[in-house]
């Protein structure tokens, strides 16, 4: 099993959405991300160049939420993959995007979107392009 950095619940506004009052108003979206990755470089150096930068890397994810609006979470949250796969040391990224106040008619509590991305020749993983 890979080692993990888990980045949850990270909450940035975006205008995505099919309506156009979605892209007009604005809402929160929540983001949370699994890296799959080695962390024993890091674990061994104690030094942060040898992990990925979880601050670094919520700056990046919030700059996509914040940036052009998208129609799907789908497309959200595989631009929000590629940007985790930047990273050459992470081998695999689930990306799940909440969107707490999309329009639908009845109560709810949450609606998201999961996509996993594996990098190619990655054994017994599915492999998805970014």
């Amino acid at each position: 099993m890979m080692d993990r950095i888990h980045l949850t619940g990270l909450r940035v506004p975006g205008r995505h959405g099919v309506y156009d009052s979605e892209r007009e108003r604005g809402q929160d979206f929540v983001v949370d991300a699994v890296l799959e990755l080695d962390l024993s470089p890091a674990a061994a150096s104690d030094e942060v160049a040898d992990t990925v930068d979880y601050g670094h890397l919520a700056d990046q994810l919030a700059e996509v939420v914040a940036g052009p609006p998208v129609r799907l979470l789908e497309t959200l949250a595989t631009r929000l993959c590629a940007v985790c796969l930047a990273d050459h040391r992470v081998l695999a990224v689930t990306i799940t995007v909440h969107k707490p106040a999309a329009p639908i008619g009845h109560a709810f509590r949450d609606v998201s979107v999961t996509r996993r991305v594996a990098r190619p020749g990655r054994p017994g993983r599915p492999e998805h392009p970014a």
